[in-house]
């Protein structure tokens, strides 16, 4: 067991802003054990979620997980809350039914994150429906162009509700825990940062890599991945009758399928999510340095601002409250990485990576986490996609 001690714990990366929702779990502070069936490295929607299913349908393993900082410090909770049912690379190859599946996760693991799936708008400026809801002026005139299936959360309960489940089940978060390299082997052992809470060597069974993208080295991710910071803006409640007025009565999120490159949603209390724009890093690997104040970010989001109240008539004195930015990693084939860790052991497929998301990991994150854990049980395989390399 590990011992009770006094940790340290960081803040949010206030470099990146404030978002309008909260975090509102605290895990009890631990010190790392010597060994663990299960280590989990990072503490987002996707360690989180492996963590709580690991001990859900095995309780007899033991699972750690490691975050840098706070959960959901990274992409988690930074999201914007838009839910997509398919990857950003489409329907693949037996991914399954995301958002049934995700669904069902948060039933059986007792999370509530005020989930809603009334679907979302793809829109468009050439080929809009006659009757579209929405009709605005933004670099030609954006209609709806389809719906697909979809939805939107509570970023801040989604992780606070996982986070609560994997600690009532038996899992231990360690906050301001930074992994800084791997001893790899059949058994590999985690070796902690320098500054971290914790000293000595932990030694894992199996380990799953769940930092998307943040510690791109440490996950193995070496070629053909772009990390960026994406930039979101919230504007303050609007009357029902204006939502109604600039189409959004109806509360399904969007997102435009051509550039200029536009998405949002409208949350509970009819404040509205607006976001658009990629910033990249001085080191494009490391993006922790990235400070939303400078000029450049402070330029994209006067940008973001002026557009949104330039697109409806009922949008014209909008005033923003929040604007925040978050952690989002591409790769050039657009499939998220699902696959071995290219340095772990071949004979024991001891670890896994995730991650790659591109802006589609609200529901696929927790999703595919889960899926993880059953590959590392033996209980099911890897998908035909998601390699690392190719």
């Amino acid at each position: 067991m590990a011992k009770s001690g006094k940790i340290q714990k960081l803040g949010p990366r206030s470099n990146w802003g404030e978002t309008p929702w909260k975090i509102k779990f605290e895990p009890c502070p631990h010190l790392a054990p010597e060994e663990a069936d299960l280590a989990i490295v990072g503490g987002g929607f996707t360690g989180l979620a492996a963590a709580a299913w690991m001990r859900l349908i095995a309780p007899e393993k033991s699972v750690v997980l490691f975050e840098s900082s706070r959960i959901g410090a990274g992409a988690s909770g930074r999201t914007g809350g838009m839910v997509l049912a398919e990857t950003a690379a489409g329907d693949l190859p037996g991914l399954g039914d995301v958002l049934a599946g995700f669904e069902q996760i948060l039933h059986k693991l007792n999370v509530e994150c005020d989930l809603a799936l009334p679907g979302a708008w793809e829109i468009g400026r050439s080929g809009g429906l006659a009757d579209s809801p929405i009709q605005w002026k933004d670099s030609g005139t954006l209609r709806v162009v389809k719906r697909v299936p979809g939805g939107t959360l509570d970023p801040g309960k989604l992780v606070s509700g996982l986070a609560r489940a994997a600690d009532k089940l038996g899992a231990t978060i360690l906050e301001n825990s930074p992994v800084e390299r791997i001893e790899w082997g059949e058994r590999p052992a985690i070796e902690f940062a320098s500054g971290s809470a914790h000293s000595g060597k932990l030694s894992a069974a199996k380990i799953l890599f769940a930092t998307n993208a943040l510690s791109l080295d440490l996950a193995g991710l070496v070629g053909g991945m772009h990390p960026r910071l994406t930039l979101a803006a919230l504007s303050a409640p609007l009357a029902e009758d204006c939502l109604a007025a600039c189409g959004l009565g109806e509360r399904r999120p969007f997102y435009t399928v051509d550039l200029p490159y536009l998405w949002g949603r409208v949350r509970p209390d009819r404040s509205i999510v607006w976001g658009a724009g990629l910033v990249a890093a001085a080191d494009e690997r490391d993006l922790s340095g990235v400070d939303i104040s400078a000029a450049e970010p402070s330029r994209m989001f006067a940008t973001l601002e002026r557009r949104v109240r330039g697109l409806h008539p009922a949008l014209r004195q909008a005033q923003f409250t929040h604007r925040w930015g978050g952690p989002i990693l591409f790769r050039d084939s657009w499939e998220p990485v699902f696959d071995w860790h290219p340095r772990a052991d071949r004979k024991a497929r001891n670890a896994i990576v995730l991650g790659a998301y591109a802006g589609h990991g609200v529901a696929l994150s927790s999703y595919l986490g889960v899926w993880a854990v059953e590959v590392l049980l033996g209980k099911r395989g890897l998908p035909s996609w998601g390699r690392i390399h190719g």
